[in-house]
């Protein structure tokens, strides 16, 4: 995790509109990230996922991207995302070394999207996701978290958009 904070209120994630977020001071720097990175790959990590949080809020994540994919121990380097700030720093990330994306998306509906994210952005978030794909990700996959009486009716029309997109939908 690379920030705690982020730009949406899922009901199942951060339900509080106020919220007591960690001082800059006590969240590592990203010198600091890239040191506990490489200690975990001295001892066998090969993998690396960049979460938050919404990761894309965090400044100089670029950067910490790029530094991140010339460590000759990681194989794999990916980021989970709300998908908000996407379509922004897909390109970017990519350029940096970025190699998988997970973009966060438990409905299609705007209405529905925003009683459980208290937000309007659902368009910003299908634009990052294509603009994802657009870029070249080796893999760009959509989770969503099925709630029963909430969206489960909107399975058979995410795997459609998946299709559609060329991403793949994975159900929580």
């Amino acid at each position: 995790s690379v920030i705690d904070r982020c730009d949406l209120r899922c009901s199942y994630c951060m339900p509080e509109e106020e919220y007591t977020w960690l001082r800059n001071t006590d969240i590592l720097t990203l010198e600091e990230i890239a040191t506990v990175v490489d200690a975990f790959c001295q001892v066998g990590v090969r993998k690396v996922r960049l979460t938050g949080g919404e990761p894309l809020l965090r400044p100089g994540i670029v950067e910490l991207v790029d530094r991140l994919s010339h460590n000759p121990r990681i194989d794999d380097l990916a980021m989970t995302t709300n998908g908000t700030r996407l379509s922004r720093w897909s390109t970017a990330l990519k350029e940096a070394g970025m190699n998988r994306i997970t973009i966060s998306l438990d409905s299609l509906k705007p209405a529905r999207f925003e009683m459980l994210t208290r937000r309007t952005c659902l368009d910003k978030v299908l634009e990052g996701i294509r603009e994802a794909v657009a870029c070249g990700f080796a893999d760009v996959k959509i989770n969503t978290v099925v709630m029963r009486d909430f969206n489960e009716d909107e399975l058979a029309d995410l795997i459609t958009f998946g299709r559609e997109v060329g991403a793949e939908i994975r159900f929580i």
